[in-house]
């Protein structure tokens, strides 16, 4: 799909307040920028903003960042901020998911979300897919014990293998269904922009809350139930 550019979009972001610029310098000091301990949330490829201002919004107590790619995409998201100073939770940053490992220190992301990520539907483009394993190993590195992350998605196809390559890379499905809205995760879903107009054509949506498999004698497990057997009539 091609993007419309924004004549003007680059200035407006290398002024905005709201948009960390270099964002390299504060691996392991996120909570230095936020100036508190509260625990540490991103979405990468939030696209116009809504999921996270929404969550940002809905859970003072923890601080978020946005990262998106798209100048004229993340334009967007810094108008919403802006109409919304009470959200002083949340940043954001320009930036490709390929350098995620330079913005983040060992332990210091609580969680991640993934909403309606690319679907690189060409097999030879699977390693830039969000929910690789490439990308599964780089989010290990920076997640604290026991952090997760969560993917949502109308694309039935990059769903099975985000499925299959959680697995094959160790991970552990924590939660999953193929049908969100008509789930038991249904209640206190936020919606992306891409979620309601892909869920008002009719169109199912998928969820995978998956996290790093630790040794069983980890204290941290004991924290989660075991995930419900995914029904495979959801289809």
């Amino acid at each position: 799909m091609r993007l419309r550019n924004v004549p003007g979009s680059r200035e407006v972001i290398a002024v905005s307040r709201d948009v960390i610029h270099d964002e390299k310098k504060w691996k392991g000091r996120w909570r230095e920028a936020f100036g508190n301990d509260n625990p540490i949330r991103i979405e990468i490829g939030m696209g116009k903003g809504s999921f996270i201002l929404t969550m940002a919004a809905m859970n003072p107590g923890v601080n978020f960042i946005g990262i998106e790619k798209y100048s004229s995409v993340l334009l967007r998201a810094v108008e919403k901020h802006v109409e919304h100073p009470e959200i002083t939770n949340l940043y954001f940053i320009r930036m490709d998911a390929e350098e995620i490992e330079d913005v983040f220190a060992e332990g210091e992301v609580d969680s991640i979300y993934l909403n309606f990520s690319d679907p690189w539907p060409k097999d030879r483009h699977a390693k830039r897919r969000l929910t690789s394993d490439r990308f599964l190993k780089r989010y290990e590195k920076f997640l604290k014990p026991g952090g997760t992350v969560t993917f949502k998605t109308d694309n039935r196809d990059l769903f099975e293998f985000s499925v299959e390559s959680a697995l094959a890379s160790g991970w552990e499905l924590v939660e999953i269904t193929r049908d969100l809205h008509n789930s038991v995760y249904a209640a206190g879903n936020v919606m992306t922009e891409y979620e309601e107009k892909f869920s008002a054509l009719g169109n199912r949506i998928c969820m995978l809350k998956i996290r790093p498999r630790r040794n069983s004698s980890d204290p941290e497990l004991s924290e989660f139930p075991t995930p419900p057997t995914p029904d495979q009539n959801e289809w």
